[in-house]
């Protein structure tokens, strides 16, 4: 390991160990719900994140879902929105989690809450309520991406000084207008030298979860780097994807969602399904996908495996495989998995070893990929930072 590589990993470490990374997932589950297919007999292993598209999944009935995440964190801001759910009305609930405050909330916590959550959310939350919740700076803001999302837009605000264009063009009413908005009055006042020096220290992307192996991906696959390749998702979502649809960027610039653009969960209608049983067909597991599986005796038929394959595909090498052979072993017959990446295409995966019936064979010979759904889809996908996305059938019997 190079002494750059020993920093690099030192900073992701200390920036994830004892954080909260993300405050909202940075997938977008309308790809997923298609990809996946979910019917009511299936099982669904998808790694933790922010926890809000495991609550989008349950909205579409599955038999259960494993929310798996190896950050015990993750797992207590899901515990603490299915409390939420279980315990409070909507109009409370969409301001602690839609508004990203609530005044009051350590009375709110202690007295409906706090008895739903698990031993380490019950410790995490009783330290951290008030400051991500309860005062003037959003959720929205807090953790690391939070801290992230909180640095661009000082400089949006502070620096580039466009934040009544940035306003305009999340209130603008068509592709045509919000276009001419951004190429007139953002596009280059946004784009500075500082700000791509800032896109492409490892310190200012492990806030948003992105480790030295996927910046690497991207810097050897597309041309001009992580900041030309950031510079070219806000150029397509600020200019080709409708704004007025797209929580996920209005949450990082305005620390807030509005009833019309947020998470299905925070619709009345779905938060009052999920109410009524749905939200207890999730359960949390702190622990490693492989660690999850080896340990529990669960037919899986749908895994949702976001980005961190690419964390592993360089010098972890071995532990892709392991996880890859507990894949396999708990796998329902006719099991698909669906997974992102920083890079613009994973041939690693299909060097993947593992034994299956007796032999050992590549994942390149055993899976199946849907690419020509998997492109249009990562097509339209509201997020648009990720260089690829797949989805593949096991084929395990």
């Amino acid at each position: 390991m190079s002494v750059g590589e020993w920093v690099s990993s030192k900073v992701f470490s200390l920036v994830h160990r004892h954080n909260l990374v993300y405050n909202t997932c940075w997938e977008d589950p309308r790809l997923d719900r298609v990809a996946l297919n979910i019917g009511p007999e299936d099982t669904i292993l998808v790694i933790t994140s922010a926890g809000c598209n495991a609550l989008d999944y349950a909205l579409l009935g599955p038999k259960h879902i494993y929310a798996v995440d190896m950050n015990p964190r993750q797992n207590a801001l899901l515990e603490l929105k299915m409390a939420g759910i279980r315990r409070l009305d909507f109009e409370t609930f969409f301001k602690i989690f839609g508004e990203g405050r609530y005044r009051g909330i350590e009375d709110l916590y202690r007295s409906s809450l706090r008895r739903e959550l698990t031993p380490f959310a019950r410790r995490y939350w009783d330290k951290h309520i008030k400051r991500f919740f309860g005062r003037k700076r959003s959720f929205y803001f807090r953790g690391t991406a939070g801290t992230f999302a909180r640095v661009m837009n000082t400089y949006i605000t502070k620096v580039a000084r466009v934040r009544p264009w940035v306003e305009k063009i999340l209130n603008s009413k068509t592709l045509d207008e919000q276009r001419e908005i951004y190429e007139k009055h953002l596009k280059e006042q946004v784009w500075t030298p500082l700000l791509r020096f800032l896109l492409s220290r490892d310190a200012m992307l492990s806030l948003v979860g992105v480790p030295r192996a996927q910046r690497q991906q991207i810097e050897s696959q597309y041309q001009g780097g992580v900041a030309q390749f950031v510079h070219d998702c806000v150029d397509a979502v600020f200019g080709k994807l409708p704004l007025w649809d797209n929580y996920f960027w209005r949450v990082y610039i305005t620390g807030s969602y509005t009833r019309d653009c947020c998470p299905e969960y925070l619709k009345e209608e779905n938060f009052y399904s999920l109410k009524n049983g749905l939200v207890d067909r999730i359960s949390t597991h702190t622990n490693t996908v492989e660690g999850f599986l080896v340990e529990n005796d669960v037919a899986i038929s749908r895994y949702v495996l976001l980005d961190h394959m690419d964390w592993l595909s360089g010098r972890f090498f071995p532990l892709l495989e392991s996880e890859w052979q507990a894949i396999y072993d708990r796998a329902a017959p006719g099991a698909r998995a669906i997974w992102r990446s920083g890079g613009l295409r994973t041939d690693f995966v299909d060097r993947v070893r593992i034994e299956l019936n007796g032999r050992m064979v590549t994942l390149g010979e055993q899976l199946t990929y849907h690419r020509e759904l998997a492109a249009e889809l990562h097509a339209r996908c509201r997020v648009h930072t990720y260089g690829s996305f797949y989805i593949a059938d096991l084929n395990v019997g």
